[in-house]
């Protein structure tokens, strides 16, 4: 591949895209060793500074990984599901917050992609699964419980829910949706909610998914967003009138 020196996009960012590319492609397999950066500066005829600042970029992405000694270098890595959480994190936070996506919107999205795992994890949830669930709903019941570890329960709840669906594209899609989403929900809902009434659905939502009732999980996901939209109403409407 030859550079382009009038794209927006710097050198290395440009060497980054090719190999990424070149991966995807299936030109580049897993555990094959890239060339050398002596080789790769050749190539793309750049600095050797260059090439491995674009590297560092596919490293930072989970593509390649690097190994020492006579048999080292730069290879394609195998990257997992749950290595590739982060990142989906990451971006989804950044997309919520630097973009106008109004709150019923988010929940809307969030509570629809949440339900499709329901009938899933109704015959798939494990018993440590169950107890991951369970757990947080007993934590979520102490007195003297803080905000901030309410909601981390919250996500936990919401995080075994979606895992117990047994399908790894869901939960790499969900990842976003629950420890991006939710956190942002309860950071705007938690001064006007009720935490018996969040228990409680939880506890609902629980039970289904123990007796390996999809349709009732997913009505108390369809209850628990109804809730989730109405606290922040009035959160919204209590700005409004103090403005």
């Amino acid at each position: 591949m030859k550079l382009n020196p009038k794209s927006a996009a710097d050198l290395s960012a440009q060497i980054a895209q090719s190999i990424r590319d070149a991966i995807v492609s299936g030109t580049l397999i897993v555990d094959e060793r890239l060339p050398s950066e002596a080789e790769m500066a050749e190539q793309f005829q750049v600095s050797r500074p260059t090439v491995r600042e674009a590297l560092k970029r596919l490293a930072a992405q989970s593509l390649i990984r690097t190994q020492r000694g006579a048999t080292g270098g730069a290879f394609v890595n195998r990257l997992s599901f749950e290595e590739a959480y982060a990142q989906q994190i990451t971006t989804s936070t950044l997309l919520l917050s630097m973009n106008a996506v109004s709150f019923d919107t988010a929940c809307e999205a969030r509570y629809a992609l949440e339900r499709a795992c329901a009938p899933l994890a109704a015959t798939r949830r494990t018993a440590d699964h169950l107890a991951t669930m369970r757990a947080e709903i007993f934590r979520q019941g102490q007195p003297g419980l803080s905000d901030e570890a309410f909601c981390a329960s919250d996500v936990t709840f919401h995080r075994a829910l979606v895992d117990a669906a047994g399908n790894p594209v869901l939960s790499y899609q969900l990842a976003g949706a629950v420890e991006a989403m939710q956190p942002l929900m309860n950071m705007i809902t938690f001064t006007a909610r009720d935490r018996a009434v969040i228990t409680a659905l939880h506890s609902r939502i629980a039970e289904a998914l123990q007796d390996g009732n999809g349709m009732g999980a997913a009505d108390g996901l369809t209850e628990l967003e109804a809730e989730t939209l109405a606290l922040s109403r009035t959160v919204f409407s209590a700005r409004s009138e103090r403005s």
